[in-house]
């Protein structure tokens, strides 16, 4: 007799930018509260949420390859065995992909929060998780991570979670960091700083031929509620003013130009499309395709 199925089949999706090929590895997902939200009320929030049947705030986890150029690069590492249970499977997820880690040569950051910077490194044993691999980021990125008199205003919390813990992911790879400011950072990969979530928050643009695909990073962490609320953030904005006008502005690009988008935190498998409608906006997720 047959058993019944205990897990998921693993989280991989290609879509096809032009000569490009974007791959959605996931990472698995974080479950957190509502009370974490800022500038929205949130039984306002818990109903957005309860209307799109999604009772709770679980919150997606993806990184994506770029197969670019006979090339590969990965925007973000998820979070390896640094958060939740239900998060960390980046590495066994580009297994089943049949991607060897060590064919990556590029690592892209959108910023050093620990669900993008933690599968880095093996935060067990030091070990470098992408072993060929340069990691590059923006300037602002390590600047205020490393900055003691920053560290020194956070709580015990943030202290740990976003500012040693950052410095310990990154450290193995200091003689292999790139810094940028803008521009093209990979093959095909445009950088596009979108800062406020963090100092160095970087959204980046895929483009090859007519086909263009803006990865957006942490834009948004509650889709549903943040499309509806544009000003709504998140306790962990370094600058909450900033990363509303940074959201503000990506959203007004994204729909007046039609362009295809997929963020760290939207529903797997991510690529999606963003409708101005009226003060909000409406997320379209876009039907999967069998084929490229």
């Amino acid at each position: 007799m047959n058993s019944q199925p205990v897990a998921q089949i693993p989280g991989v999706y290609h879509r096809r930018i032009g000569d490009i090929v974007v791959t959605t590895i996931s990472d698995g997902y974080l479950d957190g509260t509502l009370e974490v939200m800022r500038n929205v009320d949130v039984e306002k929030a818990r109903q957005i949420l309860t209307d799109s049947f999604r009772p709770a705030r679980r919150t997606s986890v993806n990184t994506f390859l770029i197969h670019s150029k006979r090339r590969i690069a990965i925007i973000d590492t998820g979070s390896g065995n640094y958060l939740q249970p239900t998060a960390g499977f980046v590495q066994r997820n580009l297994a089943s992909a049949g991607i060897d880690p060590k064919s990556i040569d590029t690592v892209l950051l959108t910023h050093m929060h620990p669900d993008h910077s933690a599968g880095l490194t093996d935060m067990s044993n030091g070990q470098l998780l992408f072993p060929n691999a340069e990691l590059v980021m923006h300037e602002n990125e390590l600047a205020h991570w490393f900055d003691d008199g920053a560290m020194a205003k956070a709580d015990e919390r943030s202290a740990k979670l976003y500012f040693l813990s950052g410095r310990e992911q990154v450290a193995p790879y200091k003689n292999r960091t790139r810094l940028f400011r803008e521009g093209e950072v990979f093959p095909g990969v445009t950088a596009v700083p979108s800062l406020g979530h963090t100092p160095g928050h970087t959204a980046y643009l895929v483009a090859s031929g007519n086909d263009q695909l803006m990865i957006w990073g942490d834009t948004v962490h509650v889709p549903e509620v943040q499309t509806a609320f544009p000003e709504a953030g998140m306790a962990f904005d370094t600058d909450l003013a900033a990363a509303a006008t940074a959201r503000k502005r990506m959203f007004d690009r994204v729909s007046a130009d039609g362009i295809l988008i997929a963020g760290m935190h939207l529903h797997f498998p991510a690529f999606s499309r963003l409708a101005r409608r009226g003060n909000a906006y409406a997320l379209y997720p876009e039907a999967w395709v069998h084929a490229l």
